[in-house]
């Protein structure tokens, strides 16, 4: 019984750790006087730094382990890789967050938040599921509103929490729909009684079920609290919850299609396919009136979520290696462009786009890191933006998904539009104050060097990158 524990504990230990280092940074802020709390952000960007590299030297199990609740495979562990990335840059570029109160609460509730995105991924079982998705979710909402004396950033945590709340419920009425068919909460039981339940009920409950899943993705019409949210709360945790708790999203998707829901193989991807094109047309035509760059971000955030989905839809090892390929790029490049538009915001205390002009003089390694980020959300090469559009795109083709293939590249161009009207401001709209230069703080230079030789390495070396991660997914499907 005693090795049997252990080994179980051993199948954890990423998990294990980031709690670890939840309790170390809560310890460290009691004995860190207050002047000195930014040095919390230090200890949490390396003891994640270490549990990413204890993740990806750990081995991956194909069997479900505590009772069928986690199953720990290539999958998990790739999208465990993105929150905990995600989370060590978003660390680093809260250290210089002015508005932000640095404290160990902040960087601890930043932990569990990724904690619970780890479990998400590996959930075997609905109740696993639903208790990972609350940590990660009541996580999230305390630091959507954590700027409490921000009146933006106060009103943006309760329609946060008021979205999350609602989709919350619909997904445990379709969670204890499956439990009253199945009489299980495991994925395995509840997917063979499925078989045998009527078309009808099987998919209400997915829809249900769908509910949940596509709040944290923000798809349409699961999309309302993203800009608001977007533009109210700490920049930093703005850009966290645009790529991990997406990243998270659509890694309870995936998982709960192929192993909870293949009785419905034949129905859901009609369905997605719908919600893909609506998704992705809509977030790109609403980014293209916006005048608040964090707003044009989320709605621009939308769209991508649309493109993801297509990878999703397809399915396969092809189709489920885009969607990680696609994620892993959209998570160095949105928080780069994030740490930018906190950096901007620090200094000059707007978060307009014309408040950008002249940016190419008074920092140029802002705009131009900018530049690469914005051109790699928009797709073009040689970023890695591009790449993983086309192994998307390829993706949907193979899988006979060509009608969306068309809608996602025609809006495209849509996008290159919105993007393209901020490289113009920062680089030829003149301003009284270009003379003003910004400062970049060492963090915040170390999250921009690797955001920007991520986006282009993932782009010129993107065949082995993505061939170890198809190697990941492969076990899936074995």
């Amino acid at each position: 019984m005693g090795t049997f524990d252990t080994s179980q504990l051993l199948a954890i230990l990423p998990q294990i750790l980031l709690v670890v280092l939840a309790l170390i940074v809560l310890a460290a802020d009691l004995g860190t006087p207050r002047g000195k709390k930014r040095s919390l952000g230090i200890v949490t960007a390396v003891g994640l730094l270490i549990v990413l590299i204890v993740t990806l030297a750990w081995p991956e199990t194909t069997e479900p382990v505590f009772g069928g609740a986690l199953r720990v495979d290539g999958v998990g562990k790739a999208f465990q890789a993105i929150f905990l990335l995600s989370g060590l840059l978003v660390a680093l570029i809260s250290m210089d967050f002015r508005p932000l109160r640095q404290d160990g609460a902040y960087y601890a509730m930043l932990l569990f938040s990724v904690l619970g995105m780890s479990l998400m991924a590996a959930a075997e079982d609905l109740v696993m599921l639903y208790v990972a998705i609350e940590i990660a979710g009541i996580s999230a909402y305390v630091l959507v509103g954590y700027m409490r004396e921000d009146a933006l950033s106060a009103e943006a945590g309760v329609k946060y929490l008021l979205f999350g709340a609602f989709s919350s419920t619909v997904m445990v009425y379709g969670l204890s729909l499956l439990y009253g068919i199945a009489g299980g909460t495991g994925y395995g039981r509840v997917a063979a009684v499925l078989l045998q339940t009527p078309f009808q009920l099987a998919m209400v409950a997915f829809l249900l079920v769908l509910v949940g899943f596509g709040f944290k993705v923000a798809m349409v019409p699961m999309h309302f609290w993203g800009p608001d949210t977007y533009q109210g709360a700490p920049t930093p945790i703005t850009a966290f919850i645009s790529v991990a708790s997406k990243a998270a999203g659509f890694a309870v998707l995936a998982r709960a299609l192929h192993f909870l829901f293949p009785a419905l193989n034949n129905d859901w991807p009609a369905l997605l396919v719908a919600i893909s094109m609506v998704t992705i047309t809509l977030g790109n035509l609403l980014a293209v009136p916006q005048r608040n760059i964090k707003r044009m971000l989320a709605y621009s955030s939308i769209a991508q979520a649309g493109y993801v989905l297509i990878g999703i839809t397809a399915g396969g090892v092809a189709g489920i290696t885009a969607v990680i390929f696609y994620l892993l790029v959209y998570a160095v490049t949105n928080i780069g462009a994030f740490s930018i538009v906190s950096m901007v915001a620090s200094h000059i205390d707007s978060d307009d786009i014309q408040d950008y002009a002249a940016l190419s003089r008074r920092s140029p390694a802002l705009a131009l890191a900018m530049m690469v980020a914005l051109l790699s959300l928009a797709g073009v090469p040689p970023s890695g933006g591009f790449v993983g559009k086309l192994f998307l795109f390829a993706a949907g083709i193979k899988a006979g998904l060509v009608p969306l293939v068309v809608v996602a590249v025609l809006n495209v161009i849509v996008a290159l539009y919105y993007y393209l009207n901020v490289v113009k401001v920062m680089y030829t709209v003149r301003s009284e104050h270009e003379e003003d230069a910004i400062a970049v703080p060492a963090p915040s230079r170390l999250v921009l060097v690797l955001s920007v030789t991520g986006v282009l390495l993932l782009g010129i070396l993107a065949a082995p990158c993505y061939n170890v991660m198809s190697n990941w997914v492969t076990g899936w499907f074995s």
